[in-house]
Protein backbone atom coordinates (compact mmCIF):
# COMPACT_ATOMS: atom_id res chain seq x y z
CA UNK A 1 0.00 0.00 0.00
CA UNK A 2 2.68 2.19 0.78
CA UNK A 3 4.37 1.96 -2.43
CA UNK A 4 0.68 2.92 -4.54
CA UNK A 5 1.06 6.33 -2.23
CA UNK A 6 4.33 7.20 -3.14
CA UNK A 7 4.38 6.36 -6.44
CA UNK A 8 2.11 9.47 -7.71
CA UNK A 9 3.67 11.72 -5.49
CA UNK A 10 7.18 10.58 -6.91
CA UNK A 11 5.71 10.39 -10.58
CA UNK A 12 4.60 13.54 -10.39
CA UNK A 13 7.88 15.62 -9.22
CA UNK A 14 9.65 13.57 -11.57
CA UNK A 15 7.66 14.90 -14.03
CA UNK A 16 7.36 18.37 -12.68
CA UNK A 17 11.19 18.39 -13.10
CA UNK A 18 11.38 17.37 -17.18
CA UNK A 19 7.54 18.64 -18.30
CA UNK A 20 8.62 22.17 -18.10
CA UNK A 21 5.66 24.67 -18.57
CA UNK A 22 7.43 27.30 -20.66
CA UNK A 23 8.63 24.78 -23.03
CA UNK A 24 5.47 22.96 -23.41
CA UNK A 25 3.72 26.66 -23.58
CA UNK A 26 6.26 27.24 -26.25
CA UNK A 27 5.55 24.50 -28.35
CA UNK A 28 1.68 24.92 -27.89
CA UNK A 29 0.98 27.70 -30.47
CA UNK A 30 0.61 26.87 -34.46
CA UNK A 31 2.94 29.53 -35.54
CA UNK A 32 5.69 28.65 -33.00
CA UNK A 33 5.39 24.88 -34.19
CA UNK A 34 6.15 26.58 -38.39
CA UNK A 35 9.06 28.47 -36.55
CA UNK A 36 10.40 25.19 -35.36
CA UNK A 37 9.51 23.25 -38.63
CA UNK A 38 11.41 26.22 -40.58
CA UNK A 39 14.11 25.72 -38.43
CA UNK A 40 14.27 22.10 -38.44
CA UNK A 41 14.71 21.90 -42.54
CA UNK A 42 17.22 24.75 -42.73
CA UNK A 43 20.58 24.03 -42.80
CA UNK A 44 21.64 27.66 -41.47
CA UNK A 45 20.64 29.78 -39.01
CA UNK A 46 17.94 32.25 -40.27
CA UNK A 47 17.17 36.18 -39.94
CA UNK A 48 13.84 37.28 -38.88
CA UNK A 49 13.15 37.96 -42.54
CA UNK A 50 13.48 34.75 -43.86
CA UNK A 51 11.47 33.11 -40.97
CA UNK A 52 8.43 35.81 -41.56
CA UNK A 53 8.22 33.99 -45.16
CA UNK A 54 6.80 30.89 -43.30
CA UNK A 55 4.16 32.19 -40.87
CA UNK A 56 2.11 34.63 -42.50
CA UNK A 57 2.70 37.22 -39.43
CA UNK A 58 4.49 40.11 -39.52
CA UNK A 59 7.87 41.03 -38.44
CA UNK A 60 7.31 42.02 -35.24
CA UNK A 61 5.27 38.91 -35.04
CA UNK A 62 7.54 36.74 -35.49
CA UNK A 63 9.83 38.22 -33.33
CA UNK A 64 7.95 37.66 -30.28
CA UNK A 65 7.30 34.29 -31.13
CA UNK A 66 11.40 33.91 -31.51
CA UNK A 67 11.79 35.66 -27.91
CA UNK A 68 9.22 32.90 -26.62
CA UNK A 69 10.87 29.99 -28.13
CA UNK A 70 14.58 31.19 -27.68
CA UNK A 71 13.32 31.67 -23.76
CA UNK A 72 11.90 28.20 -23.54
CA UNK A 73 15.43 27.21 -24.55
CA UNK A 74 14.40 25.73 -28.20
CA UNK A 75 15.83 27.85 -30.02
CA UNK A 76 19.72 29.55 -30.40
CA UNK A 77 20.15 33.00 -31.44
CA UNK A 78 23.70 35.25 -32.01
CA UNK A 79 24.07 38.55 -33.76
CA UNK A 80 26.23 38.79 -36.69
CA UNK A 81 27.02 42.76 -37.34
CA UNK A 82 22.95 44.28 -37.60
CA UNK A 83 21.22 40.76 -37.93
CA UNK A 84 20.16 38.12 -35.80
CA UNK A 85 20.50 35.07 -36.44
CA UNK A 86 18.19 32.20 -35.21
CA UNK A 87 18.69 28.41 -35.28
CA UNK A 88 17.08 25.28 -33.71
CA UNK A 89 18.54 23.81 -30.79
CA UNK A 90 17.75 20.16 -31.70
CA UNK A 91 19.56 18.27 -29.16
CA UNK A 92 18.10 20.44 -26.02
CA UNK A 93 14.99 19.78 -27.77
CA UNK A 94 15.43 16.14 -28.47
CA UNK A 95 16.88 15.95 -24.93
CA UNK A 96 13.43 17.40 -22.97
CA UNK A 97 11.13 15.46 -24.88
CA UNK A 98 13.03 11.98 -24.58
CA UNK A 99 13.34 12.77 -20.40
CA UNK A 100 9.55 13.53 -20.61
CA UNK A 101 9.09 10.51 -22.56
CA UNK A 102 11.87 8.28 -20.52
CA UNK A 103 9.75 9.63 -16.57
CA UNK A 104 6.02 8.59 -18.34
CA UNK A 105 7.62 5.16 -18.52
CA UNK A 106 9.38 4.68 -15.42
CA UNK A 107 6.12 6.07 -13.78
CA UNK A 108 4.44 3.50 -16.53
CA UNK A 109 6.74 0.64 -15.36
CA UNK A 110 6.37 0.94 -11.92
CA UNK A 111 2.95 1.33 -11.51
CA UNK A 112 2.51 -2.14 -12.64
Amino acid sequence: MTKSVALPEACVEALADTMRPDFLKALCDPVRISIVATLAMRTRPATVSEITDCCGIDFSGVSRHLKILKEAGILHSHRDGRRVLYNLDVDALAATLRAMADTLEVCQREAV
